[in-house]
């Protein structure tokens, strides 16, 4: 299902702190979203002790040195008959933004898309390693649940093709992808550059046809440069910066999870910008969710819950169930007297429960 995301102003981030949401999302703006970020940066190779996966050659690991983890990370491989130091830009800057980036080389020069696959996904397993090694200074220091995956050309066709065969993957971001007869049947949000003058992989002949490729229940957004060519978004400084901006905005919203980057997307970044050829994209954000002052008496027990949760109130009542980023995943009528809502099959989480028109919340453990 496409997901939908609230711009929540809420007084807690998880069930018993008070630290607000809105005051987090006061500080989700364009001015922040600077090349280079706020972190220093620093980088590990083999000759450092990282891992040398047999499905790519050589790699490099940008990391922040005074950030906060666990970390977010994107795996990143050139195009056809390229260095890593094409896209090698993209490195410093996502990981000035705490994102740590691996920027891998090919085995051969001629790897056509679906061994570039290959390589990323052997990529994020040499950061899966890094978590471990106990020498590195990753060590514990990665979440291995926000993967994501970019390319530039045949690369950035490569990174689609990842999320086709590993579909933990939470996010692509492909730079001018170049891939024939795409088939992109996956779940990851999925970004997508292109020039439209770009004379080897034409937007009529791979853009646009690989964001007609993937589903439209995968959340998904193709932005064409204006007079852009095959190298545009070779760089975070790309469309005036513009590139590096919608990337990483995408990553924070879709691996990261911060809802607070939907509304700077479609709000913002995405609103007629004069860098843009033509802009396709199904994000919505959702309407505004709220904890409410309970007038009504009504109250969800026990809370924290296991599985069922139960709701107090003498009167027949209709209910909602919402994912933390506001996707909606449950809804129904309750009008027996005994009233309670399963939550036997959602995963341990913090949910928002609306009760006819008061939204509360529910701790799932």
């Amino acid at each position: 299902m496409k997901k939908q995301y609230a711009f929540t102003f809420l007084f807690f981030i998880a069930f018993f702190t008070t630290t607000s949401i809105f005051a987090q999302c006061e500080d989700v703006t364009v001015a922040n979203l600077t090349n280079p970020g706020p972190f220093d940066v620093a980088t590990l190779t083999e000759a450092d002790g990282i891992r040398n996966g047999p499905d790519y050659a050589g790699a490099t690991v940008y990391y922040p040195t005074n950030a906060t983890p666990p970390y977010a990370s994107i795996a990143i491989v050139p195009g056809f008959i390229s260095e890593p130091s094409s896209v090698e830009e993209w490195g410093p800057f996502y990981a000035s933004h705490g994102i740590v980036t691996i920027i891998i080389g090919t085995n051969s020069p001629f790897d056509f898309p679906e061994a570039r696959a290959e390589a990323l996904l052997d990529a994020l397993e040499t950061l899966r390693v890094e978590n471990t090694r106990a020498t590195s200074p990753l060590e514990g220091g990665l979440d291995t649940d926000k993967f994501a995956v970019s390319g530039w050309s045949m690369g950035g066709g490569g990174a689609q093709r990842a999320a086709v065969l590993d579909n933990s993957i939470k996010g692509v971001v492909a730079l001018c992808p170049y891939l024939n007869n795409p088939s992109l049947n996956h779940s990851s949000p999925v970004l997508i550059f292109s020039g439209e003058n770009d004379p080897t992989a034409p937007p009529a002949q791979h853009a646009n046809p690989h964001y007609n490729a993937t589903p439209n229940t995968t959340d998904k957004l193709l932005f064409e440069i204006e007079n852009g060519n095959h190298s545009v978004a070779n760089t975070p400084n790309g469309a005036n910066g513009l590139v590096g901006q919608i990337a990483l905005s995408w990553l924070r919203l879709h691996v990261e999870e911060n809802e607070c980057y939907c509304p700077l997307l479609t709000d913002t970044l995405l609103d007629n910008p004069s860098e843009a050829s033509d802009i396709q994209t199904n994000i919505e954000c959702a309407p505004i969710l709220a904890v409410q002052e309970n007038n009504l008496d009504i109250h969800l027990y026990p809370n924290p819950t296991q599985n069922v949760v139960n709701i107090s109130s003498n009167i027949p009542v209709s209910y909602k169930v919402f994912s933390p980023l506001g996707q909606l995943l449950m809804e129904g009528e309750l009008l027996e007297n005994t009233k309670q809502i399963d939550l036997s099959g959602l995963t341990s989480s913090m949910y928002y429960v609306m009760v006819n028109d008061t939204t509360l919340k529910i701790l799932k453990e």
